[in-house]
Protein backbone atom coordinates (compact mmCIF):
# COMPACT_ATOMS: atom_id res chain seq x y z
CA UNK A 1 0.00 0.00 0.00
CA UNK A 2 2.88 2.31 0.88
CA UNK A 3 4.67 1.25 -2.29
CA UNK A 4 1.69 2.22 -4.17
CA UNK A 5 0.84 5.95 -3.32
CA UNK A 6 4.62 6.31 -3.79
CA UNK A 7 4.31 5.11 -7.14
CA UNK A 8 1.11 7.37 -7.84
CA UNK A 9 3.48 10.69 -5.99
CA UNK A 10 6.14 9.62 -8.30
CA UNK A 11 3.77 10.40 -11.83
CA UNK A 12 2.52 13.27 -10.34
CA UNK A 13 5.89 14.86 -10.02
CA UNK A 14 7.23 14.18 -13.42
CA UNK A 15 4.11 14.63 -15.18
CA UNK A 16 4.48 18.34 -16.60
CA UNK A 17 0.89 19.68 -16.95
CA UNK A 18 0.17 22.99 -19.14
CA UNK A 19 -1.10 26.52 -17.29
CA UNK A 20 -4.21 27.73 -19.05
CA UNK A 21 -4.21 30.83 -18.97
CA UNK A 22 -7.62 32.98 -20.74
CA UNK A 23 -6.53 36.04 -22.34
CA UNK A 24 -10.11 37.72 -22.73
CA UNK A 25 -11.43 41.60 -22.29
CA UNK A 26 -11.05 41.85 -18.54
CA UNK A 27 -7.31 41.15 -18.54
CA UNK A 28 -7.31 44.24 -21.59
CA UNK A 29 -9.56 45.97 -19.11
CA UNK A 30 -7.08 45.48 -16.38
CA UNK A 31 -4.11 46.53 -18.04
CA UNK A 32 -5.25 49.81 -19.73
CA UNK A 33 -6.68 50.34 -16.41
CA UNK A 34 -3.31 50.24 -14.26
CA UNK A 35 -1.49 52.66 -17.62
CA UNK A 36 -4.30 55.12 -17.27
CA UNK A 37 -3.79 55.36 -13.16
CA UNK A 38 0.00 55.27 -13.69
CA UNK A 39 -0.13 58.38 -16.61
CA UNK A 40 -2.73 59.90 -14.11
CA UNK A 41 -1.06 59.19 -10.64
CA UNK A 42 2.46 60.28 -12.13
CA UNK A 43 1.78 63.73 -12.22
CA UNK A 44 -0.64 64.39 -9.79
CA UNK A 45 0.98 62.00 -6.66
CA UNK A 46 4.25 60.06 -7.54
CA UNK A 47 6.08 63.45 -9.05
CA UNK A 48 4.97 66.08 -6.65
CA UNK A 49 5.79 63.14 -3.70
CA UNK A 50 9.50 62.62 -5.26
CA UNK A 51 10.07 66.10 -5.09
CA UNK A 52 9.32 66.36 -1.21
CA UNK A 53 10.95 63.43 -0.38
CA UNK A 54 13.90 65.48 -2.32
CA UNK A 55 13.58 68.87 -0.93
CA UNK A 56 13.34 66.65 2.80
CA UNK A 57 16.84 64.69 1.57
CA UNK A 58 17.95 68.34 0.93
CA UNK A 59 17.29 70.78 3.82
CA UNK A 60 18.06 67.48 6.15
CA UNK A 61 22.00 67.67 4.20
CA UNK A 62 21.59 71.59 4.61
CA UNK A 63 20.62 71.38 8.57
CA UNK A 64 23.77 68.86 8.74
CA UNK A 65 26.26 70.99 6.99
CA UNK A 66 24.38 73.74 9.42
CA UNK A 67 25.10 72.10 12.51
CA UNK A 68 28.56 70.95 11.93
CA UNK A 69 29.55 74.38 11.10
CA UNK A 70 27.64 75.53 14.39
CA UNK A 71 29.75 72.72 16.03
CA UNK A 72 32.86 73.77 14.70
CA UNK A 73 32.11 77.72 15.83
CA UNK A 74 31.49 76.47 19.37
CA UNK A 75 34.73 74.33 19.04
CA UNK A 76 36.29 77.74 18.34
CA UNK A 77 34.98 79.74 21.11
CA UNK A 78 35.27 76.73 23.79
CA UNK A 79 39.14 77.10 22.47
CA UNK A 80 39.33 80.60 23.24
CA UNK A 81 37.04 80.47 26.10
CA UNK A 82 39.40 77.82 28.03
CA UNK A 83 42.99 80.38 26.70
CA UNK A 84 41.25 83.21 28.32
CA UNK A 85 39.88 81.51 31.39
CA UNK A 86 43.64 80.28 31.94
CA UNK A 87 44.76 83.82 30.96
CA UNK A 88 42.68 84.85 33.81
CA UNK A 89 43.61 82.07 36.40
CA UNK A 90 47.33 83.11 35.86
CA UNK A 91 46.90 86.74 36.27
CA UNK A 92 44.93 86.19 39.30
CA UNK A 93 47.17 83.51 40.76
CA UNK A 94 50.29 86.30 40.13
CA UNK A 95 47.88 89.02 41.74
CA UNK A 96 47.09 86.17 44.61
CA UNK A 97 50.63 85.34 45.22
CA UNK A 98 51.76 89.26 45.36
CA UNK A 99 48.65 90.16 47.65
CA UNK A 100 50.45 87.34 49.85
CA UNK A 101 53.65 87.98 49.69
CA UNK A 102 52.57 91.69 50.79
CA UNK A 103 50.72 90.13 53.95
CA UNK A 104 53.78 88.23 54.93
CA UNK A 105 56.33 91.31 54.41
CA UNK A 106 53.33 93.34 56.49
CA UNK A 107 53.33 90.51 59.10
CA UNK A 108 56.90 90.32 59.51
CA UNK A 109 57.43 94.06 59.51
CA UNK A 110 54.74 94.21 62.62
CA UNK A 111 56.54 90.83 64.30
CA UNK A 112 59.42 92.48 64.20
CA UNK A 113 58.32 96.22 66.00
CA UNK A 114 55.90 93.87 68.74
CA UNK A 115 59.63 91.97 69.10
CA UNK A 116 61.53 95.39 69.43
CA UNK A 117 58.72 96.95 71.64
CA UNK A 118 58.70 93.81 74.01
CA UNK A 119 62.60 93.43 74.40
CA UNK A 120 62.92 97.03 74.86
CA UNK A 121 59.58 97.06 77.47
CA UNK A 122 61.79 93.74 79.00
CA UNK A 123 64.81 95.11 79.27
CA UNK A 124 63.53 98.42 80.71
CA UNK A 125 61.80 96.26 83.50
CA UNK A 126 65.21 94.22 83.86
CA UNK A 127 66.96 97.56 84.35
CA UNK A 128 63.86 98.55 86.65
CA UNK A 129 64.55 95.62 88.61
CA UNK A 130 68.06 95.67 88.99
CA UNK A 131 67.70 99.01 89.73
CA UNK A 132 65.58 98.16 92.75
CA UNK A 133 67.48 95.13 93.98
CA UNK A 134 70.38 97.78 94.37
CA UNK A 135 68.22 99.83 96.27
CA UNK A 136 66.86 97.53 98.44
CA UNK A 137 70.53 95.86 98.67
CA UNK A 138 72.01 99.41 99.79
CA UNK A 139 68.93 99.95 102.81
CA UNK A 140 69.72 96.20 103.63
CA UNK A 141 73.29 97.28 104.30
CA UNK A 142 72.69 100.25 105.85
CA UNK A 143 70.11 98.40 108.44
CA UNK A 144 72.09 94.79 108.03
CA UNK A 145 74.17 95.59 111.55
CA UNK A 146 70.82 96.85 113.78
CA UNK A 147 69.21 93.45 111.86
CA UNK A 148 71.53 91.28 112.81
CA UNK A 149 72.00 92.45 116.30
CA UNK A 150 67.85 92.43 116.72
CA UNK A 151 67.98 88.55 115.39
CA UNK A 152 70.18 87.96 117.47
CA UNK A 153 68.94 89.57 120.19
CA UNK A 154 65.54 87.31 119.91
CA UNK A 155 67.66 83.87 118.84
CA UNK A 156 69.92 84.22 121.98
CA UNK A 157 67.69 85.56 124.03
CA UNK A 158 69.55 88.47 125.59
CA UNK A 159 70.47 91.46 124.23
CA UNK A 160 73.67 91.45 122.00
CA UNK A 161 75.29 95.13 121.28
CA UNK A 162 77.49 95.42 118.50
Amino acid sequence: MFSASLGSLGSLATAPQAINVDVDLTFVVQVVLIVALTLILKPLLFDPMLRLFAEREKRIDGAKVLARRIDEKSGAALATYEAEMAKARAAANSERDKIRAEAVKREQDILAAVRAATSKALEERKEAAHAEAERVRSELKKDASAIAGDLATRVLGREVRS
